[in-house]
């Protein structure tokens, strides 16, 4: 956060500057948010990326061990070709798998970085409903987390339908 206000002149709480506090949304607060608004992305969109980088890779070495990559390689298909045709595909199933796990955790890190950079979102909203123990406020939030969790699912169901061949809809139906 130093060097974001030193090299980039970029202040580190808040999500627009203090002169438009109180002030109506205009162009130069737009701009002012936009302005800000890199240093919690960057925070919450690389939170969990080593390790999702790590577990494709794991899965797609054991991919590029089966016999079918061999071959296809014996039979001459170009490296990249037969990198990607199958192996990286399959390999990708159990990232996609994930994806209903990462929409509620990033909200949760999101809330943590709100409190860190004093944001004005949910974080400090759900801290303060916690501390005073208002139990509709945090349960209507944890109902939300929920709730995400079923839509991170389902898009992830609906992704590993369209991404693996071996996935068929119920009843017989073929695609």
């Amino acid at each position: 956060m130093y060097f974001a206000k030193e090299w980039f002149g970029t202040s580190i709480g808040g999500l627009y500057d203090s002169e438009y506090i109180g002030q109506p949304m205009s162009w130069g607060k737009f701009l002012s948010v936009l302005e800000h608004l890199w240093i919690p992305v960057i925070v919450i969109g690389t939170s969990g990326t080593a390790g999702m980088i790590r577990r494709v890779r794991a899965n797609l070495l054991d991919e590029l061990r089966k016999p079918y990559v061999t071959t296809a390689r014996a039979k001459g298909m170009p490296e990249f070709r037969a990198l990607m045709k199958y192996p990286f595909r399959m390999s990708l199933n159990f990232f996609i798998a994930d994806i209903g796990g990462i929409l509620p955790q990033v909200i949760s890190g999101a809330e943590i970085v709100a409190i860190v950079l004093s944001l004005q979102t949910t974080g400090p909203l759900l801290i303060t409903a916690l501390q005073s123990q208002d139990m509709y406020l945090a349960g209507s939030f944890l109902m939300l987390l929920a709730f995400l969790t079923v839509i991170g699912t389902l898009i992830s169901d609906i992704a590993l339908a369209f991404l693996d061949p071996r996935i068929r809809l119920a009843g017989g139906v073929s695609r």
